[in-house]
């Protein structure tokens, strides 16, 4: 079987571990049982040894056929990854969700996209990646009692991502550590109206003020510090159309939501200013983790 998951840009402007959109992106892994374990990869992550002894979804995926099963088998695993690693675009989330989804259907035991998620929640305990990378789409997610609540949307044809890739790899945990330790009122209260906007804003299909309600005081300017050119890669980005331009994740990608007709301009724009960044347009994904029958002879 062939588990298939989307990249995502989450963290989204001031919606901190709990906003997150899917993009058209995909790692897909094709799982079979064989008499002898192996892995290959092709894409992203091809020529990095850990990622094959040690991967994170081969010990993911066993610890929970194990469980399900109290039985080790063999497996043949073949990852095709396009999604870039360590660039703030969900690697991680989609390897987690795809080795939990994986382990349950090769058990033969179902589960729902609820349960998957939840079950994500263990390796991945902030739910902006994981959610959207499930469910496709727009989410806002929040944890209770080691519990995932999400609302999501499909988001319209309408808009694109145009996303832009340095070569620098940033660290999830690394990112953390630049981060205050205390915030003021002020600031609390400066997310809060933005990011309660920028869901309504979302949810409704509106795009008006995405460039207001995307703004933050919480994380993307000290993280922004570590790649001083994504502050003019926003400035360049706004100034040429973009409805919205905020960090991915914790970088170094930066996410830009834009009108389909403004897409190749503003690919160019910021292009031609940093011609050793990788600039895509990209579809957003509403339909998140796919599970496909291999096509095999």
């Amino acid at each position: 079987m062939i588990f298939s998951v989307p990249a995502t840009s989450a963290n989204l402007g001031p919606g901190f571990d709990t906003l997150g959109l899917a993009i058209n992106l995909r790692n897909e892994v094709e799982v079979r049982a064989s008499k002898f374990f192996s892995v290959s990869i092709r894409g992203e992550g091809k020529n990095i040894s850990k990622m094959k002894s040690g991967n994170i979804f081969v010990l993911i995926f066993n610890e929970i056929y194990k469980n399900l099963t109290n039985e080790q088998a063999m497996f043949r695993f073949e990852f095709s990854n396009n999604i870039p690693i360590s660039r703030g675009l969900g690697s991680s989330s989609a390897t987690i969700i795809s080795a939990v989804k994986a382990a349950y259907e090769m058990a033969g035991v179902d589960a729902s996209k609820e349960k998957v998620l939840n079950t994500a929640l263990k390796y991945e305990s902030h739910p902006d990646n994981i959610t959207p990378a499930v469910y496709g789409g727009f989410n806002v997610a929040m944890v209770d009692d080691r519990r995932v609540y999400r609302i999501g949307k499909s988001i319209s044809r309408d808009v694109c991502a145009v996303v832009v890739i340095p070569s620098v790899f940033m660290s999830t945990n690394h990112s953390r550590t630049v981060l205050p330790k205390k915030y003021s009122k002020e600031d609390a209260v400066y997310n809060l109206s933005r990011s309660s906007m920028l869901t309504a804003l979302l949810l409704e299909g509106r795009y008006e003020l995405l460039h207001l309600a995307s703004k933050d005081k919480f994380h993307q300017e000290y993280r922004m510090k570590n790649l001083p050119e994504l502050f003019e890669v926003q400035k360049i980005a706004l100034e040429n159309g973009a409805l919205m331009s905020t960090l991915s994740g914790s970088g170094s990608s930066f996410f830009q939501m834009v009108y389909r007709d403004d897409a190749n301009s503003l690919q160019k724009a910021i292009a031609d200013r940093f011609p050793s960044f990788r600039v895509e347009i990209l579809e957003f994904d509403n339909e998140g983790l796919i599970v496909k029958d291999a096509l095999r002879s």
